[in-house]
């Protein structure tokens, strides 16, 4: 989306980098391909994101499209997510690991951090031009059992990536609502001293 469109729909209140406005999370992909190159370049950025003691508890399964991993993951989300992620070009299920390589005890924070990881593909996903879009819509107890996920790791979202296609690919209710939200004020979210109610 051109940045003028995206200044009708975002105003910040205060100073920001324009990276922050300008990733969303529109449906409307092509179905075009991505070259692996393409792909792991989004790996790479989130290879990078902070962690606790740096214990880098994210971990992603991905299928492209066309391949014979595909359906196992398209097949978990939910049929509204389903009917427009089917124009993807890969589908990627975030895992994090519970606890720390170095003493097996529980971190807390590793959903926190594989976040961090998931904002990192998201504006590496920006910055070479693809659509990246988080979900929550989909089997998370089927995941775990399909994908042969280990009982240390947690299902945490999946990530639809693409090339960016025309809105018209969408369902007419999708179409409503491919445009960049909006954000609560920070009064709403930043609270000096100690929490406090709205």
């Amino acid at each position: 989306m051109k940045e003028q469109n995206i200044n009708e729909f975002r105003k910040p209140e205060f100073s920001v980098d324009k990276i922050f406005l300008n990733r969303w999370s529109p449906r409307a992909m092509s179905g075009e391909e991505l070259s692996d190159d393409e792909l792991m370049s989004l790996f790479e950025a989130a290879k990078w994101a902070p962690s606790s003691a740096n214990s880098q508890p994210w971990r992603f399964i991905y299928a492209k499209r066309n391949s014979k991993q595909w359906n196992a993951i398209f097949n978990l989300m939910a049929e509204g997510n389903q009917e427009w992620a089917k124009n993807a070009s890969a589908l990627i299920v975030v895992i994090s690991k519970t606890t720390f390589d170095f003493n097996n005890s529980f971190s807390r924070t590793h959903s926190f951090d594989s976040g961090s990881a998931w904002m990192s593909i998201a504006l590496q996903a920006l910055l070479n031009g693809l659509v990246a879009h988080g979900m929550s819509g989909f089997d998370y107890d089927k995941a775990k059992t399909e994908l042969e996920i280990p009982d240390e790791f947690q299902v945490e979202a999946m990530i639809a990536v693409g090339k960016p296609g025309k809105k018209e690919v969408l369902s007419e209710r999708n179409q409503k609502r491919e445009f960049p939200s909006d954000r609560k004020k920070l009064s709403k979210i930043v609270f000096e001293g100690k929490f406090r109610k709205q």
